[in-house]
């Protein structure tokens, strides 16, 4: 009798995982034709709410019906937590290695004694990316690693080789970013800008500024001083030294 039960157990759950597999290929089919091939779904899961799936779209999460037919871009929040289900799932997805990181192709910004670490994607002509340099000026004990990732214009292109190729990149960074000093004429050193810019890419990096932590996390925008004191406190406090 045991056994008997056991396998019908078994045969339930692959009926299930066949029923679910083609639920979701369905979905992905339908989805994809909507979209397009520049959007790439890496996954469809079942959501909190019953009915509802996840896709994770790149490195965004959408919700879908089972038929595809309507699609809810906002977030999952428990009522009984107040926890934002959504923001935490795409916290989990998009984690990187922070320690993989090319620290070398990036300009340095030491502050104190540089213990807390951030890594950023910024564009010489982003005014978010202008707003978090000049909240870094009023944070210590800071080490702020800037990807210089022109994505806005073609002088965007021209302002980063000359902050690169300046003699001391960190200086030029920070005194245009928050007092728009010009920037030296040189712009014909080597420089790791296409390199940077395929980074940002295969870290999902589609608006400046990015800002990635220590544990992997990310902030998308310029993340107010509380915001960035916060994420820092809690990575300081969780992760092991």
């Amino acid at each position: 009798m045991k056994l008997l039960m056991r396998c019908f157990f078994l045969l339930s759950l692959c009926l299930c995982n066949l029923s679910f597999g083609q639920s979701t290929d369905k979905i992905k089919t339908e989805l994809q034709k909507q979209f397009g091939a520049k959007v790439q779904i890496k996954s469809i899961n079942p959501s909190p709410i019953p009915g509802l799936y996840e896709v994770i779209a790149n490195s965004s999460i959408i919700y879908v019906d089972a038929q595809a037919k309507f699609l809810i871009q906002g977030s999952i929040t428990d009522l009984k937590t107040g926890t934002n289900l959504t923001d935490a799932r795409e916290d989990e997805i998009n984690r990187i290695q922070f320690s993989d990181l090319p620290f070398l192709d990036a300009v340095k910004l030491v502050r104190g004694d540089g213990s807390r670490k951030m890594a950023v994607f910024a564009d010489p002509n982003c005014g978010y990316c202008k707003t978090l340099e000049k909240t870094f000026q009023n944070m210590e004990n800071i080490t702020v690693y800037t990807f210089l990732t022109p994505i806005l214009s073609a002088d965007s292109t021209i302002k980063s080789k000359a902050v690169w190729c300046s003699n001391d990149p960190s200086k030029a960074w920070v005194n245009w970013m928050t007092a728009q000093t010009p920037l030296p004429n040189k712009t014909d050193c080597p420089n790791p800008l296409e390199k940077n810019l395929v980074l940002a890419k295969k870290l999902g990096v589609t608006g400046t500024p990015a800002i990635f932590f220590a544990d992997g996390s990310r902030i998308p925008g310029a993340a107010s001083k509380d915001d960035l004191e916060k994420r820092l406190a809690y990575i300081n406090k969780n992760i092991v030294k």
